[in-house]
């Protein structure tokens, strides 16, 4: 018999990212009756916001002397135990309670029922799913609403209700195995072990009967996203439910490192079942192309791989705004002293206005020999291929609360990734890192074009702190580097 955890928490906030549990209300259901249950008020060790106590009703003097989490942290793993785990919007409170746990070193991972998409698929078409509006619609008697046991138990009484329909446990075991199949899966692969991949951001590998890596993937919840492939019906994933044979991962913790990691792994691995790795280009790109006269010529805009492989164009960098292209392509003009007629800057026939003012050789009237102007040319080419030219880290989320990941980038090019150590990290912070600090804790990865790519991307999305990298320390008389 299935058991069911319906848990509530409330909380100092919306996000499990910077908010604390300040209540905890869990009934264990049988799927028939209540046989346990706990509660507990919890020192969420912060200030709760007086909106959040307005709503809940609970304070910090209430909160004052209550059990810390890690007090009460063995009762919820206990209680939890071999049994679904249900909450209305299960993500929020899920999510809550990994990250606690997560604070303590210990991985919690449950089978997840979300009881807001139980009700859509038993009782469709009403407006509203939010708890509240069940409680009303359906005349469920509730006392302290917003207190997490009061909660928990209304989230119960809709359980039952879904139970009681006759689609009710088909569309349960629908939502806790993500659509998947039993008699679909391969020989080898359960749901049991589907369900006990974790819920963790990484790198997975598929591999087939004789332990060949078929398909590398990356995840932010890789349990979710391989849950997916075999719930897919598509070409790929029958190629999966019909080839795998096992499934390993590594956790990351930083997505950034998981999209690197893929990427090298699929150029090392060459996974059969993996298609070339796609680089989804931002929609402006600057490219490069020789004229009818030898001379390498530049432009920037919106052009798909498929054009630019035809007119044997060089895709050199992508951006998010067309304004971002041009003004890298003017960088590279100033830096080298190029065209602007032959970058795509100025559309005239004429000579360019740098050439007038003397800041262009004459390339533009063939005045200038191509040989001489391609060779400044191929520099800029360099320049607007890399991210920059500069020497930075990025820090992100690492494996584990007292970690970071760290990746490094050296003159414009991707070195690899490592964990340092919070405390590390800090200190840097603090006398300023060297790269020789950095290279000593990094795994060195090949550089390539689609690692600076995804750099670029993830720099622009502005998710991480980035650390410039101090001067090298002096070898052989050279003066040091800024």
């Amino acid at each position: 018999m299935t058991k069911y955890a319906i848990v509530d928490l409330e909380t100092t906030g919306t996000s499990a990212s910077n908010g604390r549990i300040t209540e905890v209300g869990i009934v264990l259901f049988d799927g028939e009756k209540v046989i346990n249950s706990f509660e507990s008020l919890v020192n969420p060790e912060r200030s709760i916001p007086w909106e959040i106590t307005r709503i809940t009703g609970i304070s910090n003097e209430m909160v004052r002397s209550a059990p810390k989490f890690y007090e009460i942290a063995k009762e919820i793993v206990e209680i939890t135990k071999d049994a679904v785990f249900v909450a209305h919007n299960v993500g929020f409170d899920y999510g809550f309670l990994r990250k606690e746990f997560g604070a303590l070193g210990f991985t919690f991972s449950r089978k997840k029922l979300c009881t807001v998409r139980l009700m859509r698929r038993v009782f469709p078409g009403f407006r509203s799913y939010s708890l509240g509006n069940l409680i009303e619609r359906f005349d469920i008697q509730v006392k302290n609403r917003h207190r997490a046991m009061a909660d928990a138990l209304a989230t119960t009484e809709l359980l039952k209700l879904a139970l009681k329909k006759e689609s009710g446990d088909d569309e349960i075991a629908t939502l806790i195995n993500e659509g998947i199949q039993s008699s679909r899966l391969p020989k080898n692969i359960t749901l049991e072990f589907l369900h006990s991949l974790p819920d963790e951001t990484g790198v997975y590998y598929m591999h087939d009967m004789e332990g060949d890596v078929i398909y590398v993937g990356k995840a932010l919840n890789i349990r979710k996203r391989i849950m997916q492939h075999f719930a897919d019906k598509t070409t790929k994933g029958n190629l999966i439910h019909e080839y795998v044979a096992d499934i390993t991962w590594e956790i990351t913790g930083s997505e950034l490192v998981a999209l690197l990691f893929e990427s090298a792994e699929i150029k090392r691995l060459q996974p059969k079942l993996n298609r070339a790795l796609r680089q989804k280009l931002l929609p402006f790109v600057v490219w490069s192309y020789t004229d009818d006269d030898g001379y390498i010529c530049f432009d920037s805009g919106k052009i798909t791989r498929a054009e630019a492989k035809k007119k044997k164009y060089k895709l050199l960098a992508d951006f998010s705004k067309k304004a971002n292209a041009r003004e890298r392509l003017k960088q590279a003009v100033e830096a080298h002293q190029l065209c602007l007629r032959l970058t795509g800057i100025e559309r005239v026939q004429n000579p360019c206005f740098n050439y007038h003012i003397k800041k262009c050789y004459g390339a533009c009237i063939q005045q200038e020999d191509a040989d001489i102007y391609n060779e400044r040319a191929e520099a800029a080419m360099e320049m607007l291929s890399r991210i920059s030219t500069e020497t930075f880290a990025i820090v992100d989320r690492g494996r584990t609360p007292d970690e970071k990941a760290i990746v490094l980038v050296e003159d414009g090019e991707y070195q690899g990734f490592g964990y340092v150590s919070v405390e590390q990290i800090h200190e840097f912070a603090l006398r300023g890192q060297t790269l020789e600090d950095v290279q000593q804790v990094i795994k060195p990865e090949k550089h390539h074009q689609d690692s600076i790519l995804i750099i670029r991307r993830w720099r622009l999305g502005g998710k991480s702190r980035i650390f410039p990298i101090g001067a090298k320390k002096q070898k052989n008389g050279q003066k040091q580097r800024d």
